[in-house]
């Protein structure tokens, strides 16, 4: 029985450790992020769903655009996602979009871009594409303006490497 106890703990020690080890990304602001707004034309078609912050203000007027793309450099970029009329990125909601671009490989990686003074808290960016599997990022986090704001989970290099903004 001692043995049983000792062991159990030892396996709980063992496996609080590698959660503590576990690394959560976390967005990142992106001066230098470029998009590639020429490639867009394409025949592939995604829906992204944005869930907004119940901590978020409630509703914004900021302009929003998304880029999001592969590790092969395919790369899909909506200039405006936003409308104020309606009633997108209210806090507490999911928005879906719909938007075509080229066809790529699994998403890696996605940034948000906001202009203006109101302020906006994402919780997560799903994107749903063909034939890739369904990803979430979790941002939980405020969107700073001005600036290309998300995340590279890939282990490419070309990424954000295409022609500039």
């Amino acid at each position: 029985m001692k043995a049983a106890v000792t062991f159990l703990l030892h396996f709980a020690f063992i496996f609080s450790t590698i959660q503590a080890r576990s690394i959560i990304p976390q967005p990142k602001a992106l001066r230098s992020f470029k998009v590639n707004n020429t490639q867009n034309v394409g025949s592939c078609s995604y829906s992204v769903s944005i869930t907004t912050s119940c901590s978020s203000p409630r509703y914004t007027r900021d302009q929003i655009s998304i880029a999001f793309g592969d590790a092969y450099g395919y790369q899909v970029y909506a200039p405006r996602i936003d409308n104020p009329r309606s009633r997108a990125f209210e806090s507490c909601s999911t928005d879906t979009f719909q938007i075509s671009g080229p066809c790529t490989y699994q998403i890696c990686y996605v940034y948000l871009y906001r202009s203006g003074y109101d302020g906006w808290l994402v919780d997560t960016v799903t994107i749903y594409g063909h034939n890739t599997k369904a990803v979430t990022f979790y941002y939980n986090a405020y969107i700073p303006s001005d600036v290309w704001f998300g995340f590279n989970l890939c282990h490419g290099a070309s990424a954000s490497s295409t022609s500039s903004m």
